[in-house]
């Protein structure tokens, strides 16, 4: 019977259905491995691979299809090489690409037929997400941390989209040079605070050996931004550093960095009085001092496996010479390519010391515990515990799912928690429709041809959504830049919506905001089209309706998935007698044993007010 012997007799009917399947999996690192281990071996016919990354070498440790000769290269592409050899009949493609690249759009979702996701990126997760409803897929989520886990299936029937659990709430963007400027100023204000002294590190050198931040597109420097004077004190800060970067060739280079980071830095922190008096204000380090302590000091440079936490004396010692390390390999690689810049990685020696030794120092400035290189290696390459093993399960668990998605039987999917924190192991949970009142997932998904040569965005507002839609006055159009349109805003009305980011497979949320009966949310996702001449230039692939909301709870019920709980019965209604005044007369009587003032202002049932003065 060959390879696909025992699959067949596990899988009974379902193994055809199994073997024509086309897959598409997101992700090929932990959970990725396993993962596609396992559908090779089940036989699933062709298996989509997509991964931006690359390996590294403390990825070997559990990511069982990758060796030391492949650091350095594609994820997936290796993936692909070393799972091929499990089951030669499967058909497998892999692409090294950002899965928000824009081949990937919706067309290319809908060709499958069911999506793994075994991503570590959020961001990318909620595209995953967002694409697979606009595509009508069904999308196996995926998640571990440590000895912990969850698998969830998301998927839309007919007009209910199937969600599990809590749903990931929408982030506003934050400018990173904002966010790295606040960081730098007080490390302490984070309750992170110890993973975020090895990142600011990461941009000090990156400030000094790579592409200085303030000549990216990154660095908003408008005026009518809301960071306006952090931002400029970022940028005088990185035409600081871009100075002393500058002079790497010169004698003093370490002094001027080290003055930069803790002297003159924290000098003008300190300045600020105000944000000292109800915390210990930073510690001014001197260069001299530190130099006159190591002399005299009997510590050397740290060893390479040292796992105990720096001390200041052997984090000085360690900046002075990964510092020199760093500014020779910059100088060589310069003298080959003068555009050619250091890029910090974990796995780099020279680089990791700086940022350890660098993040020490800082640490020990602001009063923070500081760590070994071995913690900081973690904080700064942002390694996520992982336990083989607990990939494995999650990853069989994922295929398990996948079996009741594929017989159609999605009522007896579940949602499956790996924990070690209760008596039993796995827990499990039935999938859960979207409530109604969150704006989140109870939403309208639906697609439309729009004609970029002729459409404005007074054809989408008033040709289609009031015309075609039913939409009232107070709505308004969003995409993930922000507000198009809304009764205030109708300056882009006139503007070709081309010309305002709107492109094949973006999508656009309308929000009714109709007071009295509003409908949930409507994502409409873009497709592209000439359209005749004759026709309106945006138009439904497909007919719609967008639901209504159920109507909010009542004063006294509480909502649950938008059915109002009853409210608490009246004395009337639960046929008791109406005891009303006498708990007033009473409590007035208690109230004067008290010495308290009651003043009855109204006594009207309804609408009475009672002010009691102390």
């Amino acid at each position: 019977m060959g390879r696909d012997k025992y699959p067949r007799r596990s899988l009974g009917s379902l193994y055809p259905r199994i073997k024509d399947a086309r897959v598409l999996m997101v992700g090929a690192g932990g959970i990725g491995c396993e993962l596609l281990k396992n559908l090779v071996l089940t036989g699933f016919g062709e298996v989509h691979v997509v991964d931006l990354d690359t390996i590294d070498l403390s990825n070997l440790n559990r990511q069982f299809l990758f060796r030391h000769e492949h650091i350095k290269k594609s994820k997936a592409i290796v993936a692909k090489q070393t799972a091929a050899k499990f089951n030669p009949a499967i058909k497998l493609e892999a692409y090294h690409a950002n899965i928000k690249d824009s081949e990937f759009n919706i067309d290319w979702f809908k060709s499958f037929n069911i999506v793994f996701n075994a991503l570590d990126n959020l961001d990318a997760r909620r595209h995953v997400n967002k694409m697979c409803l606009a595509a009508d897929v069904p999308l196996i989520e995926s998640g571990t941390t440590g000895f912990n886990g969850q698998v969830q299936v998301i998927r839309k029937v007919g007009d209910v989209q199937y969600f599990t659990g809590n749903h990931a709430h929408l982030i506003t963007r934050v400018v990173r040079s904002a966010m790295i400027v606040t960081q730098r100023k007080h490390p302490k204000l984070f309750p992170s605070a110890q993973f975020e002294a090895p990142r600011v590190n990461q941009y000090i050198a990156l400030e000094i050996f790579g592409v200085s931040e303030e000549d990216t597109p990154e660095l908003d420097h408008s005026e009518d931004s809301e960071n306006a004077k952090e931002i400029e004190n970022l940028k005088q800060e990185s035409q600081a550093l871009k100075a002393i970067r500058n002079s790497i060739g010169s004698v003093d280079f370490e002094r001027m960095v080290f003055d930069k980071v803790y002297r003159d830095d924290i000098t003008r922190l300190r300045s600020m009085e105000d944000m000292w008096k109800t915390r210990k204000p930073p510690s001014v380090l001197s260069y001299e001092d530190l130099m006159r302590q190591m002399d005299e000091s009997k510590e050397t440079l740290p060893g390479r496996g040292n796992q105990a936490p720096l001390t200041l004396i052997g984090s000085f010692i360690l900046f002075k010479d990964s510092l020199g390390r760093l500014k020779e390999r910059h100088q060589k690689n310069q003298q080959s390519d003068s555009s050619a810049v250091l890029v910090f990685d974990k796995d780099d020696n020279d680089t990791l010391d700086f940022v350890t030794a660098a993040a020490n120092i800082r640490s020990i400035v602001f009063g923070i515990e500081p760590k070994s290189k071995f913690d900081i290696k973690q904080m700064a390459g942002n390694i996520i515990p992982a336990i083989a093993t607990t990939n494995a399960i999650v990853a069989g668990l994922c295929v398990l799912q996948a079996f009741k998605v594929m017989r159609d039987t999605l009522q007896n999917a579940r949602m499956v928690f790996l924990t070690k924190s209760t008596d039993r192991f796995l827990l499990a949970d039935k999938l859960r429709p979207p409530n109604p009142d969150c704006g989140v997932c109870s939403v309208t998904q639906a697609r439309v041809h729009i004609d970029t040569a002729q459409a404005t965005l007074e054809d989408l507002v008033n040709g289609f959504l009031r015309t075609e839609i039913g939409y009232g006055e107070e709505f308004s159009v969003n995409n993930e830049i922000g507000t198009l349109y809304d009764p205030e805003l109708d300056d882009n009305l006139p503007t070709m919506l081309k010309d305002l980011g709107i492109k094949q497979d973006s999508f656009l949320t309308i929000i009714d905001e109709d007071e009295e009966n509003p409908r949930v949310n409507l994502i409409l996702s873009i497709s592209e089209k000439t359209l005749p001449e004759e026709s309106k230039p945006v138009v439904a692939i497909e007919k719609f309706e967008v639901a209504r909301k159920l109507p909010s709870s009542s004063a006294n019920g509480h909502a649950l998935n938008g059915a109002a709980l009853p409210k608490k019965r009246t004395a009337n209604e639960a046929g008791l007698p109406d005891r009303t005044d006498e708990k007033r007369t009473k409590a007035l009587q208690e109230a004067k044993a008290r010495d308290d003032v009651l003043e009855i202002l109204d006594d009207d049932a309804n609408n009475g007010a009672i002010v009691i003065d102390d």
